[in-house]
């Protein structure tokens, strides 16, 4: 298949920096592949999580695994593209707590969406925001609200935990406003 899925020693380097078990909220595995990170959010107590992926072979492992993890009632599932799903999404009201952004290496775009999903108004006052990315890719330190938190790297795969500040996210707007 096309997805590149999550190793277990980096899915658990994962949740062990932004915690073991939450406390509900609703997930967004954003480029879900075969799901693993939803699902595993939904394991440690979020309450729903929407997957969404543009492979339809992908979409459908998402089926089968959340089925297999006695999840799939709490799973909504799309196969759609990122930045149509987030539209979507923003029009339904949607607000995450938990996102989950780990799209193919040669697409460098995960500032991009979370800075959208910030002005969209589509996440949680201290959501947490986990960037799967190559190693040797640099994303900002802010965008949008989100502070990286954490950087870690595991061989060629790095990953970017940013936190969300509402607060700074309209600072950060009304500076850009009055430039």
């Amino acid at each position: 298949m096309n997805t590149r899925p999550t190793t277990d020693k980096v899915k658990e380097a994962i949740f062990s920096m932004i915690g073991p078990y939450f406390d509900g909220g609703i997930a967004l595995d954003l480029f879900a592949g075969t799901g693993g990170l939803g699902i595993e959010a939904l394991s440690r107590g979020a309450d729903r999580a929407v997957f969404i992926d543009a492979d339809r072979r992908a979409v459908s492992v998402v089926r089968r695994n959340a089925e297999a993890a006695r999840v799939a009632d709490r799973a909504e599932i799309y196969c759609n593209t990122a930045d149509r799903a987030l539209r979507m999404l923003a029009k339904r009201g949607a607000v995450f707590r938990y996102v989950f952004l780990d799209p193919p290496y040669r697409m460098k775009i995960a500032d991009t969406l979370m800075a959208e999903m910030a002005e969209r108004g589509m996440l949680e006052d201290g959501a947490v925001v986990v960037v799967e990315h190559e190693a040797d890719h640099a994303y900002p330190e802010t965008v949008g609200g989100l502070a990286r938190r954490r950087l870690a790297t595991y061989g060629e795969t790095a990953v970017s935990i940013y936190h969300y500040d509402r607060a700074a996210g309209a600072a950060e707007e009304e500076t850009d406003e009055g430039s």
